[in-house]
């Protein structure tokens, strides 16, 4: 998997669940439906064999869709598909884990999940308010359950076969590490923001010396200022290798060894997003020592709300 033209098929291994992951991920938070089950199938045919959901997206039936009409066109098997799914907020009481994984199932029409995680450590009261909030408009907490006892209950679905591998996401490493010292069964992945204005080395370190795979959500900066993808050092780099800024970043957040995913509804920039190629010493090292700009871009991580995700008015 050396070569430049193979970075876009790397597989990363798993310790924990299916064998590999693949490094090159396509994310499904689309909010109009039509855009989103196109996408879906034009990733699918451009090579994409990750795609990433959850039930919060509120489309995982049009992704289902898109991944059915696939298969049967014979683009790919189920089993060339690494599919991963996440645990709403209001979901963490043990008795709501395993019925909110079987309606994600049943939406997306596969049998199990190879991946699912708990959407963020944040815990909302066990209704069907997916945003709940007080009269002043401020986010209700479930105080009454503990990111431990959901993630008990996250064990027994693997124990079940329904989800291959679990993992967490929009976590703190603090956070992480309180469930790694607990864990029945190891988190297999962890999602968090992450790209050269936010590397999250730490995170990164800690996961690879407890056989994490680290999931990175808007590798690009989710398009928002300052652009990622309009930084001198990466816009230099792309120059100098004949390559775009966005296949820059991806391939550095690739070649790092952490997982990604990219979003989108052209067609073009999905294939752009998937020819990737393996950056020069030099141009990595660049990307580590030259890069001035910190920023994150989404403060789900302090909130367990999704900056990203359309709110309810």
């Amino acid at each position: 998997m050396s070569s430049p033209d193979m970075l876009r098929h790397l597989n990363i291994p798993l310790a924990y669940g299916p064998a590999t992951i693949p490094a090159v991920g396509f994310g499904t938070l689309i909010p109009d439906p039509v855009k989103a089950k196109n996408a879906v199938r034009m990733a699918l045919e451009a090579g994409f064999r990750h795609l990433d959901c959850a039930e919060r997206y509120g489309n995982e039936d049009v992704v289902g869709e898109a991944m059915a009409e696939a298969i049967a066109a014979g683009v790919l098997n189920r089993e060339d598909l690494f599919v991963t799914t996440k645990l709403w907020n209001n979901n963490h009481r043990p008795g709501r884990v395993a019925p909110a994984l079987e309606d994600s199932l049943r939406r997306l029409r596969i049998e199990a999940a190879d991946c699912y995680l708990i959407h963020t450590p944040f815990a909302f009261p066990p209704t069907d308010e997916q945003h709940p909030r007080d009269g002043q408009g401020n986010t209700i907490y479930d105080t009454g359950i503990t990111l431990q006892e959901t993630w008990r209950a996250m064990e027994t679905l693997v124990d079940a076969g329904k989800a291959r591998s679990i993992g967490l996401s929009d976590i703190t490493l603090d956070r992480l590490k309180e469930i790694v010292a607990t864990a029945r069964i190891m988190p297999a992945v962890v999602q968090i923001e992450t790209h050269p204005y936010l590397p999250e080395w730490e995170m990164l370190d800690f996961c690879r010396r407890n056989g994490i795979v680290l999931l990175a959500f808007a590798p690009l900066g989710h398009g928002m200022e300052p652009r990622l993808t309009q930084d001198p050092v990466i816009e230099a780099i792309a120059r100098q290798i004949g390559k775009t800024p966005a296949q820059v970043a991806l391939a550095w957040a690739a070649q790092r060894g952490t997982a990604f995913l990219t979003t989108s509804t052209s067609a073009d920039h999905i294939r752009e997003n998937f020819e990737i190629s393996r950056l020069p010493a030099e141009a990595m090292q660049a990307i580590r020592e030259d890069i001035a700009t910190s920023i994150r871009f989404n403060s789900v991580v302090e909130t367990g709300v999704p900056g990203f995700i359309p709110r309810p008015a």
